[in-house]
């Protein structure tokens, strides 16, 4: 049975999307652009080709002038046919029109309505002329109009003659259109292109990623091997990495499930089947009440110690998931977990000693403080009444060394190859055989070590050295400055 495949999310970012629109719509814009300066550009080499057009006329109109008489005594006379205006008309679309007048405005040939020109020369004009162009309207026509200054001379006069050419817009405009036309058919052909070539790359792009998608659906269920994909881009290693460290992790964290489950319900089994039968048996009357009572409390001690230290072993693996941890001081932890079990040891009558430095670690109070109350009470435990021990917490600067020393009996040869494996208790009827096996998982997530050591002195087995090597934080060196403390009682 396969795992469903989760809905797309609405308003969800497609990269493909992203992409196209990312690189079409800078280029559509600077397209755009580029057609409104080539339009803008086209109209002004053609309004500059006309414009020569229309000089052409004026200086044609010119020709056919005569004066006679000089400067304000002259008198302009014009003889210009409409036929000469006609070799300088594009087509039968638009019409050219003139006036002819003098300086002071007196209409001499031509067209009289047409608007007298009022302007002035440029400073620095188009042409080797004294011409002016600009826009008018005439006869309710737009009209493009060149204003020439022409001088008149003749055997018999002298003068300044105005000539105005007017044409009307009808060519110019339908050319324009024509290249606007041209130019947006080319850029749009352009545009179509690039977005084709941009589909087509997106989409070559984007396959090793579809790609990858099959073949994650296409697994089994509860297949968390790690991705194998050797030709993917190089830009798609650091997701393969990722996903392939999560896999890993969640692999890691079901396996842990699987055997606490596992484990939990063979172990809790036992004591639960125990206390059955003794329940039975009181039922019966087999045993004394009172012996039955003590027999199920111990029963469901036990079975609440297995549980807890179950608990336990599962919380070390959840804290070991999570982020990076606080800093703890250790030293504080360990003086508040011996406070915490000195009526054990006032019990047992024991000479006791701490000895710790200020040390610093990278790690959750909960995961110290249980490290040090298992090694501790398992101490406890297996010291004779009466004897010595020692907790000593010391520090070379880039590592603290936990020391418990104990005069106990110590561990034979057999017993220490599988002590800190789950469930293997020296004594089965003082202890589930979980303590050393958190205090192993909580050294193994904090990076450190653990060994238990038989102390031998003359020959003679003197008792057990529970040692543990933790690294330091970065700020302990600030810590460890200070005095260390001495010994003395919880």
């Amino acid at each position: 049975m396969k795992t469903p495949i989760t809905p797309r999310v609405p308003g969800a970012h497609s990269l493909r999307r992203r992409l196209l629109l990312g690189i079409l719509v800078p280029v559509t814009l600077f397209v755009g652009f580029n057609t409104f300066s080539l339009y803008h550009q086209t109209l002004d080499s053609l309004n500059t080709a006309y414009d020569r057009t229309l000089l052409a006329s004026a200086k044609s109109i010119s020709e056919q002038l005569d004066v006679v008489g000089y400067d304000d005594a002259a008198e302009l006379r014009a003889t210009v046919p409409y036929s000469a205006l006609e070799a300088f008309e594009a087509d039968n679309q638009s019409q050219m029109f003139y006036r002819v007048s003098t300086l002071r405005g007196e209409m001499v040939s031509g067209f009289e309505e047409l608007p007298v020109w009022q302007g002035q020369i440029p400073d620095r004009p188009p042409y080797a002329a004294l011409v002016d162009f600009y826009d008018d309207r005439f006869r309710d026509r737009d009209v493009r109009v060149a204003v020439l200054l022409q001088p008149v001379a003749s055997p018999n006069g002298r003068t300044m003659a105005v000539i105005q050419v007017a044409e009307t817009l009808e060519v110019r405009e339908t050319l324009a259109l024509q290249i606007l036309r041209n130019t947006l058919l080319r850029q749009a052909l352009l545009i179509a292109v690039i977005a084709f070539t941009v589909v087509l790359v997106v989409q070559r792009a984007t396959n090793p990623v579809r790609q990858l998608s099959r073949h994650l659906q296409a697994r089994r269920e509860g297949d968390l091997s790690p991705i194998s994909a050797p030709s993917a881009p190089r830009e798609l290693q650091p997701l393969i990495d990722a996903t392939n460290e999560v896999m890993q992790r969640l692999h890691h964290l079901l396996r842990h499930q699987k055997r606490f489950v596992r484990d939990t319900s063979h172990q809790l089994r036992t004591p639960l089947a125990v206390l059955k039968t003794q329940v039975q048996s009181a039922l019966r009357g087999d045993v004394e009440p009172t012996q039955a009572l003590h027999e199920i409390s111990n029963t469901v001690d036990r079975a609440t110690q297995l549980a807890n230290q179950m608990l336990a072993l599962a919380k070390v693996e959840q804290l070991r998931q999570q982020s990076t941890p606080p800093i703890t001081r250790f030293d504080e932890v360990l003086r508040g977990v011996a406070l915490e079990l000195s009526p054990l040891v006032a019990q047992r009558d024991l000479d006791f000693g701490i000895h710790t430095e200020p040390t610093a670690i990278q790690a959750h109070e909960w995961m110290l403080r249980e490290l040090s109350r298992n090694l501790l009470h398992n101490a406890v435990r297996h010291s004779p009444v009466g004897s010595e021990l020692s907790v000593d917490l010391r520090t070379d600067g880039r590592h603290v060394a936990l020391t418990i020393r104990d005069h106990g009996p110590g561990i034979d040869d057999e017993l220490a190859t599988r002590l800190f494996q789950p469930f293997s208790a020296g004594d089965v009827r003082t202890g589930s055989g979980l303590g050393l096996a958190i205090c192993q998982e909580i050294v193994l997530a904090l990076s450190g070590g653990i060994a238990l050591n038989n102390r031998v002195e003359g020959g003679r087995l003197t008792g057990l050295d529970a040692v543990v090597r933790l690294p330091l934080s970065h700020t302990s060196s600030d810590t460890s400055s200070g005095p260390p403390g001495a010994q003395s009682p919880p």
